[in-house]
This record gives structure tokens, sequence and C-alpha cells, in this order.
């Protein structure tokens, strides 16, 4: 098993280059192709099939736009269509494509055939977002020269990519840009089975021994994610390394997530926070998403995209005409009585 460098010696240097290691091995525990990918099988199916025929008639594949919660999958299938088609991939985020002459550069550096894939492009600004619709319908690329009487408009051919978006809020995309993608994905949180399939692997590479007890514990509080599901092993490694145990046990696994505070449904302490705060203070809600996000410290948006998808998903939280409510099992699962008109309320 491999030793973690003593932190009391690192210096800064030390300390990126750990960092930066750290982040190769998230890379290593990406699976690289379909057949490795576990889970989201109607995906697989409809991308396996939109492959085969890209690559039976040597075309590019049509845009592709994967949306759903953080932790998913998207970066990852999007490396993964890349590869299965041999082509290069370029990566980028919507807030680092400030101009359209940001776009433009990448836009005609890109070799044909490749992969072009958008992190958050629902954060594009809207002229950016408009150059794009001839980029990805004509493989053309508008651009005006000059200001005033003397403008000119100058059309640039563009090798025929493939655009991969990826997106957490499907909703905040024009219509006029979802249309423009050929294949439209949406990634649904993970079955049990599937997290624990993907703990099993990554265990593997990561060279850990876990019983599948321990296994069964982590993918029960992962919040059905894998980037979730794999962060979780490697915390139980670290501990397990520390305490000196050749083997991660459920006993070890059940200790180690005790100590970062995740409780048996995967709830950490602000999914915690978010339910007792409309309990105690808000009588089970209904409350206002900014009156709750200011409760709490946080900002409305990591609250809908982080935290609200997994509570929602596991029946805890509901959204209502009048703001957020909990459920009858919120209350349960914090070991409070719910109140008799409880289930009533929270549907009004």
């Amino acid at each position: 098993m491999a030793t973690l460098p003593n932190s009391k010696l690192k210096k800064p240097a030390e300390e990126e280059t750990y960092q930066a290691a750290d982040q190769i091995l998230d890379m290593t525990l990406r699976p690289e192709t379909l057949d490795e990918y576990i889970g989201q099988d109607d995906v697989k199916k409809h991308l396996d099939i939109f492959l085969q025929a890209a690559k039976k008639r040597k075309q590019p594949l049509e845009h592709v736009l994967l949306h759903g919660s953080p932790g998913l999958g998207k970066t990852t299938l999007a490396h993964i269509i890349a590869k299965e088609m041999g082509v290069g991939i370029r990566v980028t985020s919507g807030p680092a494509i400030e101009r359209a002459g940001d776009l433009a550069a990448i836009l005609t550096n890109i070799p044909n055939g490749d992969v072009l894939f958008i992190d958050e492009i629902h954060r594009l600004h809207r002229t950016v977002e408009e150059v794009l619709y001839p980029a990805m319908e004509d493989f053309a690329l508008d651009l005006v020269l000059g200001k005033g009487p003397g403008a000119r408009t100058l059309r640039l051919d563009l090798p025929h990519f493939t655009l991969i978006g990826a997106t957490t809020k499907l909703s905040s995309l024009s219509s006029p840009f979802r249309d423009r993608f050929g294949n439209v994905y949406r990634l649904e949180f993970y079955r049990h089975k599937d997290i624990e399939r993907i703990i099993d692997r990554s265990a593997r590479i990561l060279h850990i021994e876990v019983d599948q007890p321990a296994q069964e514990l982590i993918a029960a509080r992962s919040r059905r994610t894998p980037r979730v599901a794999n962060r979780l092993l490697k915390r139980v490694r670290d501990f397990a390394e520390v305490k000196n145990h050749q083997r991660v046990t459920r006993e070890i696994a059940e200790e180690a997530l005790t100590m970062m505070s995740i409780d048996s449904r995967g709830l950490q302490p602000v999914d915690r926070k978010i339910l007792e705060m409309i309990i105690t203070q808000h009588k089970g809600g209904p409350v206002g998403v900014q009156a709750l996000a200011a409760a709490i410290g946080e900002e409305v948006s990591t609250l809908e995209e982080v935290y609200e998808p997994f509570l929602m998903q596991e029946g805890l939280l509901i959204r209502t005409s009048r703001g957020r409510a909990v459920t009858d099992a919120a209350y349960t699962h914090l070991g409070l009585t719910p109140p008799p008109a409880a289930s009533q309320r929270t549907l009004v």
C-alpha cells in the first residue's frame, strides 16, 4: 500500500506536487471506454449506436449535450466519446470564454474531427453563444471587422468538429441553442448496486483491500454519485493507513465516515443544517429559497445545484409554489416526530 508523505515535513512546493499527484490519481479512476463506464445504461446504449453510425460513415459525431447534477460523469463521458471516435479533445468552460474572439481562437485551431468540450456551457455569454450557431450548423465563423460605416463581415470556414456541452442547468440554455445539439442526454443519480461496482473498481485501481460490507456502507453514503463515492473511498483509505489497517472493514469504514460527519443516508452537515433550519425556524416550511440560503450561509445557486437535488431524490425535501418544505421522512431521519398535519401542509 502507498504511504502518504508526512504533512509536517511538506514544504509549499512539495504541497503543490502532492495536490497535482492527487489530481492525476483522480484522472486514473475515470473509465476510458463505454465498456468500462458503469451505470447510465440507457445513455450508453444510445451513445454506442450513434458512435458506431458516425464511425461507419467516417464523419464526426453530431453535437452532444449532457445535463444532470454535478459528479455524475459528464466530463468522463466527453473524454470517452473522444477516445471511442479516435480523436483529440479540447477542454474549456463557459466562464473561461469571455469574448467571441476567445471562441474564434479555439475553433480556428482545432484539428478536423476533434471534440470541443465546454463544461458549464450554460454560463456562456449570449454574444458568444450566438457566434456558436453558425459554427455548429455550417462549420463557419462570422466575424465583424471594424466599426461604423467601414465595418465588414468576414466568414471563416472551420474544421468539422463535435461540440460536447455539459450543464447542471438545462433551462438556462436558450431554446435555439439547445435545438442545435443532435444528441441530448440526461444523467440520472446512480443505483446503489452501480455505486458498489464503481467503488470495487476504484479500490482495485488504488490497490486497496475493501471488504464487501465496507463497499456497501461507502456506497450507501455516497449520495448516489460516483465523484462522491471515489472521494469517500480515498478518505477511508487515508484513515485506514493512518490507523495501520491493511484491509478496510465495515467497522473501519463506519469509523472513518462518522469522523467525517456523514450519516447513514449520506447527508453531510450542510444537508442536515438545511433540514433542521426549515424544521426549527420555519415549522417544516414552506420557506423561500433566498431566505433559506441566507440562513445557512450559502449561495442560492449552491443550494439549488448541489444540495437540493439529492435531498429531493431522497424524499427529504420538496419544492412548493411557496418555497421549500421538508417531508415526514426528514423528521424521522433527524430523530424527530412529524407534526400531525405535516404531510398536508407541505403539499400546499
